[in-house]
């Protein structure tokens, strides 16, 4: 029986080990923190409960695939509540548009906002759909290793209706004109990681995501997520370690690995790591053993940080729906802030969830929990005068639309930046996404998710392929996994 340790217990972390131990490894994963989820961790504070990170659940297909492997389903583990409308989005001026959960009333709230949208949403959402059909049933799950793999014939036959080569901004803009909706279909770019511009109209498959097969809640959570594939991972016979720090991985005389955290060191025939990769190739492995320099890391773009604050909040915010998009500044301003003059945005883009409108669960009665994320950029100066700073702005710009007084009745608060992303997750330069997908990281163009030195060892998680995102971080590490088997299989 192989022995293997997975590094870090984020989604993809959880789901290699999983696999692993299904196919007869003896899987150890070693984790860091105190709680398991990696990003999707949770706090406990004063009756409320805020997940720290994702919380838009998006492509249910994803999480439904890696249960039914095992024999489940998702509704075994957590309810899932289609949320009406998905989200909202606040322009200038305070004008606001609901998306809701019908796709027919969709395509007519686009013709009122454009008229001939209607028509244009269907032609753009048919060639999203065979995008999303291609890209995350077919391509997200393939490793990343040989051109070859996206030469196939079927795919070739389809390769210039995926757009990989061409701009998801251009491609946004030949079907719609009206400012507010191009925001609509751009957003989900922003938290990808890369100016619009500069992103594949390949993406466009987020909105069909986003849009057409609408955004889900986890009652509870996304931490009922990761308890549930926890859960699954058990019973195939993972063993979670926890406050369990590495701090080096020596290769064993050509035979597997001598892994050690603490005082202790163990032997592993195979590692999958899925904690940050620069930190796992520059802290980690010695210099001959790694994949990339410390230079190449400072070519890459990375998707941005965010400043986030969570809080409890005494009486009901009643214009706040669970998902709340503040595009009432510069969209390109803030953009061209985080990716390209890198500095603290001057009118800040945000965004905030409000989670207690839908789970009575994460609040106390009578109260709201409030999490707000600002995008920044990654490597920026992060200090407490700026948290204030900050927070000021929003909470301003928020008691404007929401007419609440948000000053008298904030009963918890914590905020969340770049220093944290560092100390909690080791997280190169903050960031809190991964790299960004632009056209030079997209696919084969990513980091490898094997490591080219060392046999038996493999990376998962938002550094390597897919990408990043909660549903291809999943997809992460079942492709790590099943790769080590391969390798396994070849010794």
């Amino acid at each position: 029986m192989k022995k293997v340790a997975v590094i870090g217990a984020g989604f993809s972390g959880i789901c290699a080990a999983a696999v692993l131990a299904q196919k007869g490894c003896n899987v150890t994963v070693i984790e860091k923190n105190a709680q398991l989820g990696g990003r999707a961790r949770q706090i406990s504070a004063n009756g409320f409960l805020f997940d720290m990170g994702p919380s838009w659940y998006w492509m249910p297909d994803v999480f439904e695939k890696f249960f039914n492997r095992f024999g489940y389903s998702a509704a075994d583990f957590y309810t899932l509540k289609k949320l009406n409308p998905g989200f909202q989005v606040i322009f200038n001026g305070e004008e606001t548009l609901s998306i809701p959960e019908s796709w027919d009333e969709l395509v007519q709230l686009f013709e009122s906002v454009e008229k001939g949208a209607a028509d244009k949403l269907i032609k753009f959402m048919a060639e999203a759909e065979y995008k999303y059909r291609v890209g995350i049933n077919d391509l997200v799950y393939q490793p990343g290793l040989s051109i070859k793999e996206l030469l196939r014939l079927d795919l070739a036959k389809g390769i210039f209706r995926l757009q990989v080569f061409s701009s998801f901004s251009r491609h946004v803009r030949k079907y719609f004109k009206n400012e507010k909706l191009i925001s609509i279909m751009e957003f989900p770019v922003l938290f990808l990681g890369a100016m619009p511009k500069n992103t594949p109209a390949l993406y466009s498959l987020m909105n069909y995501a986003g849009l057409k097969q609408g955004t889900f809640y986890p009652m509870g959570g996304f931490k009922k997520v990761i308890d549930g594939m926890v859960k699954v991972a058990e019973e195939k016979g993972v063993v979670f370690k926890t406050e369990s720090n590495v701090s080096k991985i020596i290769p064993a005389n050509g035979k597997g690995f001598n892994i050690t955290e603490g005082s202790n060191a163990h032997h592993f025939d195979g590692v999958i790591s899925s904690a940050d990769y620069n930190h796992t190739e520059q802290q980690l492995l010695a210099p001959e053993l790694r994949n990339y320099s410390q230079s190449y890391w400072e070519t890459k773009t990375f998707a941005p940080s965010g400043l986030i604050f969570y809080l409890g909040v005494k009486g009901s915010v009643s214009k706040l729906q669970h998902h709340n998009l503040f595009f009432d500044a510069d969209f390109n301003l803030h953009a061209t802030e985080i990716y390209e003059t890198k500095k603290w945005p001057a009118n800040p883009l945000f965004y905030v969830c409000c989670p207690s409108k839908t789970d009575v669960e994460v609040a106390p009665h009578g109260h709201e929990n409030i999490f707000i994320l600002m995008p920044i950029a990654t490597a920026i100066e992060d200090t407490d005068e700026l948290r204030k700073k900050y927070f000021e702005i929003i909470i301003n710009r928020l008691k404007k639309f929401t007419d609440f007084n948000f000053n008298d009745n904030i009963v918890y608060k914590q905020s969340y930046c770049i220093s944290n992303f560092i100390d909690d997750y080791n997280a190169y330069k903050g960031n809190a996404y991964g790299l960004a997908n632009t056209l030079r990281q997209t696919a084969n163009l990513k980091p490898s998710i094997k490591n080219k030195k060392l046999k038996n060892f493999f990376y998962a998680g938002q550094l390597t392929v897919p990408g990043p995102g909660v549903p291809p971080s999943i997809i992460s590490g079942q492709v790590a996994a099943e790769q080590l088997l391969k390798s396994f299989n070849k010794n």
